[in-house]
C-alpha cells in the first residue's frame, strides 16, 4: 500500500502508528517498534500497543505452520486484552472461517476497498502489479467514526458493532436451503 493509504492510516491513528508486527527493511509504514523475520517473528513478539497497523503475509507460511487466519485472530486479542487500536489490510474473504471467526462479530468496521487491484511495494518500489484480489482494511477499536470518515473516500464502509458477538455463518445447510429458491 503506497503513501495515500498511510495516510488514512496515520489519520484514524491520530498521527502514531506504534507496531507494525509485518516489518521489513524498505517499510513505509515508520512505526515506532518494527518487527522483522527473520530476527523477530510478528506472531510471537508482544502486542501491548495503542496502536497497530498489520499488513500481513497473504498466504500460507509454511516453515512457520502460519496462514492469514493466525494474524486476524492476534488482531483481535490485541484489540481485547490490551484495548489496542488496530487496522489491518486483508484480502476479502468473507467467506472463509478465519473472516467469520475474528472479522465479522469481532471487529468494529470494515472497509472494502475501491481499488480492486491495490499495488504494493516490492523492497519498497513500486512493484508495478496489482493484488490478484480485492482487499479491505479491517478495523478493531473505538473510533468508528474517524475510520469511517477517513476511509469513506477509498471504499465502502460497513459498521460491524452490530455483529459483536453474534456467530456468523453457523451452518452452511441452513445457507444453502435459504438460498435455493432463487
Amino acid at each position: 500500500m503506497g503513501g495515500e493509504g498511510f495516510q488514512a492510516v496515520r489519520a484514524v491513528f491520530r498521527g502514531a502508528i506504534a507496531l507494525d508486527p509485518c516489518s521489513n527493511a524498505h517499510s513505509i509504514v515508520h512505526a515506532d517498534v518494527e518487527y522483522r523475520l527473520p530476527e523477530h517473528d510478528g506472531l510471537r513478539g508482544g502486542w501491548n500497543f495503542p496502536t497497530i497497523y498489520v499488513n500481513p503475509p497473504y498466504g500460507a507460511d509454511r516453515s512457520r505452520g502460519t496462514t492469514i487466519k493466525d494474524w486476524l485472530r492476534r488482531c483481535a486479542r490485541a484489540r481485547k486484552e490490551h484495548g489496542s487500536e488496530v487496522l489491518a489490510l486483508v484480502p476479502v474473504a468473507t467467506n472463509t472461517k478465519h473472516w467469520k471467526d475474528y472479522v465479522f462479530g469481532v471487529a468494529d468496521a470494515v472497509c472494502f476497498l475501491y481499488d480492486t487491484r491495490l499495488r504494493f511495494l516490492v523492497d519498497g518500489k513500486d512493484g508495478g502489479k496489482g493484488a490478484p484480489m480485492s482487499c479491505a482494511m479491517v478495523y478493531w477499536g473505538e473510533q468508528f467514526s474517524s475510520f469511517q470518515e477517513t476511509f469513506s473516500s477509498h471504499g465502502a464502509v460497513v459498521d460491524l458493532r452490530d455483529l459483536q458477538g453474534k456467530t456468523i455463518g453457523a451452518s452452511r445447510a441452513k445457507e444453502h436451503s435459504l438460498f435455493s429458491s432463487f
